[in-house]
């Protein structure tokens, strides 16, 4: 199959890609400043996120414009829908990692990104509320995707100067992931286990405690009990889904692998926040060995995901 013919099978999962690279440089640059060493490997995995995110917006833009139809039947699939807000989340973490370069390439991908991620939500929820063909096995851990850019506007919404219009965010997402969680446990509880070409995304449930940890100490300004709650309860969801380790491993890959990036990112900065607030070693040498994890992870599915596309494994039907 050409090029031009494999791009009507375009994932927007792909998407994903971007948090995980993006995530990584984060906490690459909160781990320099932890560890008080200069900066360079989280700007050039920065570097390499922008330069990502721009290729994969060129591929997807030619997607849109010559396969019109292959994107509207993604906009009503069930699962795939939940994916669009990661082009949202892609600007708002891009923002994150410009900030200390450029205040107003910055607040143009802040504003861009959280403009864009507040329709996106309220398209998903349209969606989600006034369904037709929504059945209890479609709902999966992805549908969080949408819950997690929003509590992590604040990131860079509170260094820009917009408090309220942050708060805002934080709470729309708290709330919504409270809902959801409740709704895919009794999902994976009571009715049919997840296929496995879904099972990777069991790890984006750490990212709304985790991320919420971190975008609620930016408002807060301080580590309170509420903070403690998010991030342990990120901290044994990570925990609980280590320990389920062999079954993640023998899975066939797929692009929902990249799934396993943004949330161990998300507890990986979270905890070297921390060791920066309180002081305690044990937070130290954990977010290390996270990182360590995470650096792995994310360079292991670079690799994946080359082979598989040229292959010719990835974007093909389904």
């Amino acid at each position: 199959m050409h090029l031009p013919e494999r791009l009507q099978y375009f994932p927007i999962s792909f998407f994903a890609m971007i948090m995980g690279l993006a995530g990584l440089s984060i906490a690459w640059r909160k781990a320099q400043q932890v560890l008080g060493i200069s900066p360079a490997l989280d700007s050039l995995v920065g570097l390499l996120a922008g330069l990502a995110f721009i290729a994969l917006a060129g591929l997807y833009l030619g997607k849109f414009l010559n396969y019109p139809d292959a994107v509207e039947e993604e906009l009503k699939h069930p699962i795939k829908l939940n994916f669009f807000p990661t082009i949202s989340i892609s600007l708002i973490l891009l923002s994150v990692i410009a900030l200390p370069y450029s205040h107003g390439l910055a607040a143009a991908l802040w504003i861009v990104g959280s403009l864009l991620h507040l329709l996106l939500t309220q398209y998903v929820l349209n969606s989600w509320i006034h369904h037709e063909h929504y059945e209890i096995h479609h709902i999966n851990p992805a549908w969080f995707i949408p819950v997690v850019g929003n509590v992590l506007i604040p990131i860079t919404g509170m260094d820009l100067g917009y408090p309220e219009i942050s708060w805002f965010f934080f709470s729309t997402g708290i709330i919504f992931w409270l809902v959801l969680f409740t709704i895919i446990f009794n999902r994976v509880l009571f009715h049919h286990p997840l296929p496995d070409r879904l099972m990777p995304t069991f790890f984006i449930l750490i990212a709304p405690p985790a991320a919420g940890f971190i975008a609620y100490v930016k408002l807060n300004g301080d580590i309170d009990n509420f903070a403690r709650v998010l991030y342990y309860g990120g901290l044994f969801l990570t925990l609980m889904f280590f320990t389920q380790g062999r079954r993640f491993v023998k899975l066939p890959f797929a692009l929902s692998w990249w799934a396993y990036s943004f949330p161990i990112a998300a507890i990986t900065i979270a905890t070297l926040l921390m060791f920066e607030r309180t002081g305690a070693e044990m937070f130290l040498y954990l977010g290390i060995s996270l990182l360590a994890l995470l650096s792995l992870i994310v360079c292991y599915l670079i690799y994946r995901t080359a082979l598989a596309v040229r292959g010719g494994k990835i974007c093909q039907p389904e």
